[in-house]
């Protein structure tokens, strides 16, 4: 059956064109209830079962199935994926509604509707017969969507009874939508609001902590005293950003003060750094979480204020007890020069939301038997929340994960629901989780839609993959790769031609015949970014069949790969470039010691050896160029941990060892990354993805030169070059470790080096490696950046097609800066998981004293470095309950005087280094002096401060 809609549209032009819409209308689809004579099995995918024996509900104790609306789709999520929610019918009206209003939401739902345990079925109502609706002359889109499911309701109620009249099947409408319910009633349509129906579940009472907390108006009235201002509405909001009364920006909360925070304008420049706006006190933040988008009012000059110094936790139990909260205000309010005023401002309205589940722990409530408690995250920016649970005792010294439901003007904190309880506070498996899931690193396992695009095993290489493929089986092509790695991105060779000059070939992992453009495991892959490296567990950017097998560059088995083949001459000086799709046999899959034992080794001459040999050879020369180019050698401590076989808990902790190898495959990786960036931005001159590094502004070496001063040596800054040059002279007979700390400073000063697209950016430079071009193509089993690279390379020399979103210049902007975002989370994360297994070796090592050097001095601190473990920690010397020591701190050296002893930085120093656990959320690593003594303040080097792991202390922060 055929509708149909006609309507005139106006033209640009001015002329009238007719427009005819049509509807198909079909009798063919299926109810979803696999026992559906009706039907016959009309239905495709998970299907609701014929006899529903889900959790009985008090209301409707005989078998049924749930039919939600809109709103409980999008605000009830939480509950509708809990395993004790089944056989529930998703309309197609409702699907849509949530596709338009919350994509997370969606693809939630998209996940719980293709899980088969779970028998959600997605009903095609608007193409049934029966069950569509016209909107009616009047009536808006909503009471029409509205209409539609209640339509649909009933309809399955009276096709259920002809299923089978002695079952009593029904199907139940779940709103929370007051009218709509009322209206289903005298339909005759079984309707319940969603809280309802969860506390009728009584074998799930935990159910009932997963209801989103919405009634925001009643909870005004129940306090009845108004906190903070008004929202206003976004029509108000968009006038007011429109005339330049209002400014839009990102809401950015401060780590160290809960009442302050920063708001970063939205301008034409992203990096636009002027454009920030400072807000203090409660009511100037305005109920804005950290990441919001938000509409900010300027302040009169009269009332801007300065950042403040002050470190500010809350800490308080007392939810509403404002008195407080305006004398902690006054603190941050102390003199300052005009000078270090900052624009002002206070927020007015929430454009955008950005709220997600938060990771954290239940501070328990002192009231008996009270079910409202407050939940402290683990991201200091984001506010206390509060949630009703009657689980409290048991989920104390848990991590658990909240999500945010609003935050009405009369509460100090915003309200919240519990979602997950993830496990015991301290387990290495819980803490993975939660910094996974803190900084947004996308690790559920992959999807069946994802998998179903892998190659079908067994696998191996066709006539049709030989297609515009050179045969590189006869070369002896080697790989050089950390102790344990799986995921092979590259392999190299090297060999004499007849005319006396070197082939030196990159071959790396062809990933872009597997990932083909657009389908869901590209999808997938562009979402992740990059392959997240924990210090126990690795998260792929690509299935493992890709990542450890087909696409890794194993010894002695056939692999597709992307060659860079350059002909040198004995002065590693280019001759001929040239790029070919190949296919290769690796002779051996080597770790860094064992290619350097091969070059080292006086008996060993066969190819292999050979090729590393003629490899190390060139390097050294490319190496040596490089650096004269002006390429900065820098350093950071990287650690590496020995692990326990059987509990894989840390046992030793050291720095890593570089080696010669290391060095020549970075030389190697270093010029086939040039050369593809030359490549591709020759062809491509608006749509080459590429990387770049921007130079340092002078102010970030202030700290390096003065650092360099303070020991007599002099630091250039004003050109990549001569700060290399000034580096390489910085050596100190006495001090040999000297070098390596000026260039671990010299490395905190750079800035992030970031993927741009060439269309959108005139500067290409990257300062670290003084290259004028860059960009990456040798890692594509862990970066996506380089798989974008090689389909680019592919085009460019006719290996494969081009697809639009290939030469689209905004998509691959929008690309890289998801890109930029992964990287630097995962960076993050990579920290977070140093840090925490760094705590595990001490706590099960105890209270170590060892060397250290100042990195940084600071007011009231000095921040320093302990190379035998690569460690950082910052030493205070004022503590909470202890007498002030007499400080004076020196901004221009910079120096730090402490009663009659001064520390410069790179003094060294001795340090006692324990792990402080009376904060359970945020266990860290305590450092103390020991030498140089200072009385009262440095601590004798063997004891053992039982303060820190005192149990009570510890039950005392939990109930705080």
């Amino acid at each position: 059956m055929l509708k149909s809609k006609t309507f005139l549209k106006k033209t640009r032009a001015g002329g009238v064109m007719k427009i005819v819409r049509e509807h198909y209308l079909r009798d063919d689809i299926g109810c979803g209830a696999s026992g559906c004579a009706a039907c016959g099995g009309a239905h495709e995918g998970p299907v609701l079962e014929p006899q529903p024996l889900d959790p009985a509900s008090s209301l409707c104790p005989q078998p049924h199935y749930l039919l939600p609306d809109t709103n409980v789709l999008l605000h009830q999520i939480d509950v509708l994926e809990d395993p004790a929610i089944r056989n529930v019918i998703v309309l197609q009206t409702v699907l849509q509604e949530v596709r338009n209003r919350s994509a997370p939401v969606y693809k939630r739902i998209r996940d719980v509707t293709n899980n088969q345990e779970k028998h959600f079925y997605t009903f095609t109502n608007e193409h049934h017969r029966e069950t569509y609706v016209e909107q009616e002359q009047g009536e808006n889109s909503n009471d029409r969507n509205d209409r539609a499911i209640r339509v649909a309701a009933k309809w399955y109620n009276e096709h259920l009874k002809k299923m089978s009249a002695e079952n009593q099947l029904q199907v139940i409408f779940i709103t929370n939508d007051r009218k709509n319910k009322e209206k289903a009633i005298e339909e005759g349509i079984p309707a319940f609001t969603c809280e309802e129906y969860i506390k009728s579940l009584t074998a799930n009472p935990e159910l009932i902590d997963r209801l989103a907390c919405l009634s925001e108006e009643g909870n005004e009235i129940e306090s009845g005293k108004i906190i903070f201002s008004e929202h206003l509405p976004l029509s108000k909001l968009q006038q007011g950003i429109k005339s330049g009364t209002y400014l839009q920006g990102t809401f950015r909360a401060s780590r160290e003060n809960y009442l302050e925070a920063t708001v970063w304008v939205h301008g034409d420049t992203e990096e636009n750094k002027e454009a920030s706006i400072i807000l203090q006190g409660l009511k100037n933040l305005n109920r804005a979480i950290h990441e919001d988008i938000v509409a900010v009012e300027l302040l009169p000059k009269s009332q801007w204020v300065a950042p403040s110094s002050v470190v500010l936790h809350d800490e308080g139990q007392n939810e509403d007890d404002m008195e407080k909260e305006e004398e902690r205000e006054r603190i941050l309010k102390s003199a300052v020069s005009e000078k270090m005023l900052k624009p002002t401002g206070r927020i007015v309205g929430i454009i955008k939301r950005n709220w997600r589940p938060y990771c954290g722990m239940l501070s328990k409530s002192d009231i008996k038997e009270s079910r409202r408690h407050l939940f402290t995250p683990a991201d200091k920016r984001i506010p206390r929340i509060r949630i009703e649970t009657r689980q409290a005792s048991t989920l104390e010294g848990r991590r658990i994960i909240v999500a945010v439901d609003g935050w009405p003007r009369s509460s100090r904190y915003p309200n919240g629901h519990f979602v997950k309880n993830l496990g015991e506070v301290g387990d290495k498996e819980t803490e993975t989780e939660v910094l996974l899931l803190e900084h947004d690193v996308p690790h559920q396992p992959f999807s069946q839609a994802v998998l179903g695009f892998l190659p079908k095993m067994p696998w191996s290489i066709t006539e049709q993959d030989m297609e515009n493929r050179e045969d590189l089986r006869h070369l002896c092509v080697c790989s050089v790769d950390p102790p344990g790695c799986t995921d092979i991105d590259d392999a190299l060779h090297c060999r004499e031609l007849k005319n006396g000059n070197l082939e030196v070939g990159v071959h790396i992992a062809d990933v872009s015949h597997f990932i083909r453009p657009g389908n869901a495991l590209d999808q997938e892959s562009a979402r992740r970014g990059t392959t997240v490296y924990l210090c126990e567990k690795r998260i792929d950017m690509v299935p493992e069949l890709l990542s450890s097998n087909l696409c890794s560059l194993r010894s002695n088995v056939d692999r597709l790969a992307f060659s860079c083949i350059w002909e040198m001459n004995d002065n590693a000086e280019i001759l001929k470039t040239r790029f070919t799709k190949s296919v290769i046999n690796s002779k051996a899959s080597l770790t860094y010691a064992e290619a350097q034992m091969r070059i080292d080794s006086a008996t060993m001459n066969d190819n292999i050896t050979t090729s590393l040999r003629g490899l190390n050879k060139l390097a050294k020369i490319l190496k040596k160029r490089r650096i004269e180019k002006g390429a900065l050698t820098l350093s950071s401590p990287e650690v590496r941990f020995h692990m326990d076989s059987e509990t894989h808990d840390p046992i030793d902790l050291q720095t890593k060892e570089l080696r010669e190898t290391n060095s020549m495959v970075e030389e190697f990786m270093l010029l086939a990354n040039i050369s593809v960036a030359k490549k591709i931005h020759e062809e491509f001159s608006e749509h080459a993805l590429l990387r770049k590094h921007p130079a340092p502004p002078p102010s970030n070496y202030e700290i390096l030169v003065k650092a360099a001063k303070s020991k007599n040596l002099e630091i250039k800054t004003d050109t990549a070059k001569s700060l290399a040059d000034s580096l390489d002279r910085a050596d100190s007979p006495i001090f040999p470790y000297l070098n390596t700390l000026l260039r671990i400073l010299a490395t905190r000063c750079m800035m992030q080096a970031v993927y741009f697209c060439s269309g959108m950016d005139n500067d290409f430079h990257h300062y670290g490696l003084a290259s004028p071009i860059y960009t990456h193509f040798t890692s594509p089993i862990r970066r996506y950046a380089d798989i974008i690279v090689h389909r680019l390379l592919a085009v460019a020399i006719g290996a494969d097609c081009t697809y639009p979103e290939l030469t689209d210049k905004h998509k691959l902007a929008d690309l890289c800066k998801n890109l930029n975002f992964r990287h630097k989370m995962a960076q993050y994360a990579q920290r977070a998981s140093v840090a925490f297994h760094t705590q595990l070796f001490f706590k099960s090592k105890g209270i170590v004293s060892e060397e250290a050097y100042i990195l940084f001095v600071k007011k009231n601190a000095i921040v320093v470095l302990i190379p035998k473990y690569g460690l950082e920690g910052t030493v205070f010397f004022e503590e909470k309950d202890k007498p002030k020591p007499r400080l004076i701190y020196d901004d221009e050296v910079p120096s730090l005087k402490i009663e009659d002893t001064v520390f410069h930085i790179f003094d060294k120093v001795k340090v006692k280094i324990m792990l402080d656990s009376s904060n359970l959320q945020h266990q860290k690593i305590r450092m103390s002096l020991v030498e140089p003594q200072i009385p009262g303040i440095s601590v004798p080097p063997d004891t053992s401060n039982t303060d820190m792991n005192e149990p009570e202390r510890k039950k005392k922060k939990l109930q705080k």
